[in-house]
């Protein structure tokens, strides 16, 4: 019994050591979650674009910052551009991954917040096509090296 015990006690020390030392492997934590979405403008749109991004997506990103998912947002333009490639980028940093529960309920706050239902604000979302056409997204998580 006595040598039974002893076993039991070097096999958990030995998972126990196992345990620190793969928990010793990883040289990262995860880190934000970051969305880009690549914006090409309409010809003589730019404007009329950007003053929709310094409103309503200027709050819909605020709201977010407020309600705690959203760490920041940024609006990149894209220097010397070719064909092919995007006008804007649009850079949303988020706090982490979102459960399909937690995406409902997000987008339950955020047509309360804006006073607009699904329906209206894909009907929105349409009618900006005509100032500028979304060519690419990525979807990101930084890893915060140790």
């Amino acid at each position: 019994m006595r040598m039974g015990k002893l076993l039991l006690i070097a096999a958990a020390t030995v998972s126990l050591f196992a345990t620190r030392v793969l928990a010793q492997e990883v040289s990262f934590t995860p880190g934000t979650v970051w969305n880009f979405s690549s914006i090409e403008v309409a010809p003589g749109q730019t404007q009329k674009y950007l003053d929709f991004l310094a409103g309503d997506w200027k709050k819909l990103n605020e709201f977010g910052k407020k309600e705690g998912y959203v760490v920041s947002y940024h609006v990149f333009s894209v220097n010397n551009t070719r064909r092919g490639e995007p006008d804007l980028i649009l850079a949303i940093e988020y706090k982490d991954y979102f459960s399909n529960a937690q995406q409902l309920a997000q987008s339950k706050r955020l047509e309360e917040f804006l006073a607009r239902d699904a329906r209206k604000l894909e009907i929105q979302s349409g009618e900006r096509e005509s100032m500028r056409k979304v060519i690419g997204g990525m979807e990101l998580q930084e890893l915060l090296l140790k």
